[in-house]
């Protein structure tokens, strides 16, 4: 993969959680350290990789003890802000750059790490390294590179009679059509969850808003330009043509076979939107936890008329920050992370394209390898919006579009949403 830029938490910044052990570590008087970590792998492979790590590395440090907690993806964000909030916040956590982290480090509560990581580190990971930048330093190390778009059953487009991927939204309509009429699912959307339905108006906003636009709205943090409204209208008339489950608002993204992702993994609806982690997520939840053997991806189709580029890509990375008063085993954990076999093993666990450009040889899945080449093609990647635009704006948008989805509201209303959350943050 070459180094790629995401829109980076400096573009931002310049323009439960009790019963969970947070408290940043301190060495004890004698020597010995113990750290908290709090990551998203709850089950399987994922879980386990994190285990792994943290035991090779206790083993080349033992005077360090690192404490997990496994947090369900979509109660990290929430425990994580209480966390820090009220002062107890783990010494390492999960963080995906934008303008989430660039209000935990506008609040003083992360580390900067831009002389804590080797040379070797930096290498590995090139300019993907800038998404967890912020004013030109570095506050957090990413472990994947997650761009986005349609998983989908090759058997099932096949029982449809679909022979090739849609490459537009009025191909991706007919395509549906097709589903429809063999008696399945087309789309598999986990709208219960809200981030999975406003992923869909990230991509029509991609494709109608330029790049220009879109980093000048992650400054201001408001949309003026007509071209977010255009997004809006888009996604209400692909939403009227009924391509998604029965049931979508009430459908979790991740948990269990009913899930979207446990949908598409028992064959219960055709595809999916959603970034790079999917396949590891469907491996999950397939009857054998196996991967998917007739798993095939292609990129959001695109959509006439808008000023986006062809074959831009929404997308972002996963990767972790190290709390302010965290000990020195942070940084150094980051770095053990980074080492190519270790990457290499995160790619294998997760299913999933490592950050680390040394690892990504690893990669054999063919629909992976087709995402990794359409990232590489791609003119620019932008950061998943309500990451790019902090957490409460972000909330906002993404309830906006759920709204709309269920009839609640429209495109104008997702505009003001998030220029009235933006007036308050």
């Amino acid at each position: 993969m070459k180094a790629k830029k995401l829109l980076s938490a400096a573009a931002v910044l310049a323009a439960g959680a009790l019963a969970l052990s947070g408290c940043a570590g301190a060495p004890a008087e004698d020597g010995k350290v113990t750290m908290t970590f709090w990551h998203n792998s709850t089950t399987g492979d994922g879980k386990a990789y994190w285990e792994d790590m943290v035991a090779g590395f206790e083993a080349e440090n033992p005077n360090v003890t690192i404490e997990i907690q496994a947090i369900q993806n979509e109660e990290m964000d929430g425990k994580l802000q209480t966390a820090l909030n009220s002062g107890d916040a783990p010494d390492l956590f999960m963080a995906r750059g934008g303008g989430k982290l660039a209000d935990v480090v506008k609040a003083g509560q992360a580390m900067d790490i831009t002389d804590k990581l080797t040379d070797a580190t930096k290498t590995a990971l090139g300019g993907v390294l800038s998404a967890f930048d912020v004013d030109g330093k570095t506050y957090g190390l990413p472990t994947a590179v997650l761009p986005e778009g349609f998983w989908y059953s090759t058997d099932l487009f096949s029982q449809a009679g679909i022979t090739d991927t849609p490459t537009t939204v009025d191909e991706l309509e007919a395509a549906n059509d097709k589903l429809k009429a063999a008696g399945i699912a087309p789309i598999a959307l986990g709208a219960k969850d809200a981030w999975p339905a406003a992923h869909f108006y990230y991509n029509f906003a991609l494709r109608a808003c330029s790049q220009d636009v879109i980093n000048e709205a992650a400054a201001s943090r408001s949309f003026d330009d007509p071209c977010w409204v255009t997004a809006g209208e888009q996604l209400a008339d692909f939403a009227a043509s009924e391509p998604f489950n029965d049931g979508f608002l009430t459908t979790s993204a991740q948990q269990g076979a009913g899930s979207s992702a446990g949908l598409l993994a028992n064959h219960q609806a055709a595809m999916e939107l959603m970034g790079a982690w999917d396949p590891g997520v469907i491996a999950s939840l397939t009857p054998d936890t196996k991967p998917l053997a007739d798993l095939g991806w292609f990129p959001f189709p695109e959509v006439s008329g808008g000023d986006g580029a062809e074959g831009a890509m929404m997308g972002g990375v996963d990767g972790f920050t190290c709390f302010v008063d965290a000990p020195s085993a942070c940084p150094d954990f980051l770095n053990f992370i980074a080492q190519k076999e270790n990457q290499e093993a995160y790619a294998t666990a997760f299913q999933t394209l490592p950050a680390s450009q040394e690892a990504q040889g690893v990669v054999t899945d063919p629909a992976l390898k087709l995402l990794l080449s359409a990232y590489n093609d791609a003119p620019y990647v932008t950061v998943w919006l309500d990451t790019l635009f902090g957490q409460n704006v972000g909330n906002a948008l993404n309830v906006a579009v759920v709204d709309l989805l269920a009839g609640q509201g429209d495109a104008e209303s997702i505009v003001k949403a998030v220029n009235d959350a933006a007036n308050k943050s």
